[in-house]
């Protein structure tokens, strides 16, 4: 082989791994590329973030059309530089042809451009965009029929490609985005919980966040007028429910401004008030009642109070647009709530807490991940692991954590501490 035709060989080899550098790329950004971002600048009519979208809608497509393009000018610069390390050296420019074009395809033509790629998705995506269109035009008869033999041959092992094509759903891919971004600093964990807090609404009952029946205030309204009214004002909610002859029977629903209002039409006289004319009809909702279901109710009734019942009818509890709320944006406390501190972090590492915490509050405070399937209080859970109901003084170990029952009233956990078993393990562990 000429000088002359070695010097264009090797033109045509730069040239190629130059192809080769650009499919790596591209393949890299567009894969990369935030969709979220794209689709903001699309609506901002940006043509080039549209054709990103289109181009990452089919995947299997993008990334087949560019393998092919990728693996064909590689193999083509490959067999180039073979026929020109073979003219100088013979038979031993196989070998040197080999190590040369491993050596510059790695650098230039993946780790290279690939860097670049990665450190600046979104612009190397809106800059070749354009031309990944034409690539995909160009190879779009030979990506059909690869698309057809992978998957016939996934096919007869029994692999379903279809099946594993959306394998996280919105939430799951928005959910591991934040957690993602928070452990890289660049969500402050605040922000993190209120995220995860809008999320997990859609997998969340009634029933898992209302307060149960017996923490409820509730007045018999076949008590005096004197003694309703003081305890309507002794008390820190709004809201109360009245019943008539049996706890279950809800009558209806006591608002403070209601009664202040009724007793200043009658010149503030208790006993001129008839306290179930000024009630409100209790609304009642299944304990199994989605979260989020029940936040557009009480945003489409203008309520802020319901009174939960099970699939007998039975009472449960009742829950309050406030503790919806408080699931997104955590405790929301007004300066007639009473204060509690039901989680104590001590010295020694452990915590002491109230048996009726939710799991979701104290893996929340603590980055902890206890698990919430099958109880909604720490009390529930270890009721729940043990199969028994506890003696004080009894302790137990599981998911990592170690549980001591230190008080107890009649049948219900009132207080345990709770020590981690290894330190920095997940309680999933």
């Amino acid at each position: 082989m000429s000088s002359l035709g070695i010097g264009l060989t090797m033109a045509c080899i730069a040239a190629l791994v130059g192809m080769s550098g650009f499919f790596s790329g591209s393949e890299t950004a567009l894969t990369a590329a935030s969709r979220a971002r794209m689709n903001r600048m699309a609506e901002e009519k940006n043509r080039r973030a549209k054709l990103v979208l289109w181009l990452t809608e089919d995947l299997e497509r993008l990334i087949g059309a560019l393998l092919l393009g990728n693996n064909l000018v590689n193999i083509l610069a490959s067999a180039l530089a073979t026929s020109v390390f073979i003219s100088i050296f013979g038979d031993a420019g196989v070998l040197y042809a080999t190590a040369t074009m491993t050596a510059i395809v790695v650098i230039f033509a993946e780790v290279m451009p690939k860097t670049y790629a990665i450190t600046n998705t979104d612009r190397f995506a809106l800059a070749v965009a354009p031309l990944v269109r034409i690539v995909l035009w160009v190879f779009a008869p030979i990506t059909v029929a690869v698309r057809f033999i992978v998957r016939g041959t996934l096919r007869i092992f029994g692999i379903d490609v279809s099946e594993t094509t959306n394998v996280l759903s919105p939430h799951e891919e928005l959910r591991g985005a934040i957690n993602l971004h928070h452990q890289e600093g660049g969500v402050v964990k605040r922000d993190r919980d209120m995220l995860g807090g809008i999320l997990d609404l859609a997998d969340l009952e009634v029933a898992d966040i209302m307060v149960h029946r017996k923490n409820m205030t509730m007045i018999d309204a076949s008590e005096p007028n004197a003694i309703i009214i003081a305890q309507v004002l002794g008390s820190p909610h709004t809201r109360i429910p009245l019943w008539l002859d049996d706890p279950e029977n809800i009558v209806g629903v006591l608002h403070a401004k209601d009664l202040l209002r009724a007793m200043a039409s009658v010149n503030w006289d208790p006993e001129a008030v008839r306290i179930l004319d000024i009630a409100t009809k209790p609304w009642f909702v299944p304990d199994t009642t989605p979260l989020v279901n029940q936040l557009n109710a009480f945003l489409r009734a203008k309520a802020h109070f319901a009174l939960v019942v099970d699939e007998y009818g039975g009472l449960m509890g009742l829950i309050t647009l406030e503790d919806i709320l408080e699931e997104i944006v955590g405790d929301i406390s007004d300066e007639h709530d009473i204060e509690r501190t039901r989680i104590r972090l001590q010295d020694d590492g452990s915590v002491i807490v109230t048996g009726t915490v939710p799991i979701r509050d104290l893996n929340r405070k603590l980055d902890w991940h206890l698990p919430d399937d099958e109880a909604t209080t720490i009390a529930g859970l270890v009721i729940h692991e043990a199969r028994a109901i506890p003696e004080v003084g009894q302790a137990f170990t599981f998911y990592g954590f170690k549980f001591e029952i230190l008080r107890r009233q009649r049948n219900q956990l009132a207080v345990l501490r709770i020590t981690p078993v290894r330190t920095g393990q997940n309680a999933a562990d």
